[in-house]
């Protein structure tokens, strides 16, 4: 049940296609993470280049830039597979907006399962449950 946020500072004029994006992105955290598309949310934001500094530098004057975040269960996820994700996003975000600034990042953000949830249940509970369900099948 991942939630992913993708900002992107393209040059102007640029164009850059949010569902494709929305939709490669839902299959990396499927096919590298290990993540249910069905339960993966997909949040793309523009933001202005000149909105958007690095080292002071507003992004009319400079490579485009991006910030991928996405948020998963902690302790779901082996450091090979961040890293394997961690990659290919910038690889896809090079794709959509041509060579980008090296001060674009990719973070996946572990948040503790007690932490968040989705339709109305944390992820905690939903494990207690299933485990529950295990114990009560084992003969």
């Amino acid at each position: 049940m991942p939630f992913l946020h993708i900002r992107i500072a393209p040059r102007r004029g640029t164009q850059v296609d949010a569902a494709a994006l929305a939709c490669d992105f839902t299959r990396m955290a499927a096919d590298l993470l290990g993540k249910r598309a069905d339960l993966t949310s997909v949040r793309v934001e523009r933001i202005e280049p000149g909105d958007w500094f690095i080292d002071g530098v507003p992004g009319e004057r400079r490579l485009p830039t991006g910030h991928v975040q996405i948020q998963v269960t902690q302790g779901t996820n082996t450091a090979a597979e961040k890293a394997a994700f961690v990659a290919r996003a910038y690889e896809r975000l090079a794709a959509a907006m041509g060579p980008l600034h090296p001060a674009s990042y990719v973070v996946v953000d572990e948040i503790a399962a007690d932490a968040w949830g989705y339709g109305g249940r944390t992820q905690a509970a939903r494990r207690l449950e299933t485990d529950a369900v295990a114990t009560a099948a084992t003969p």
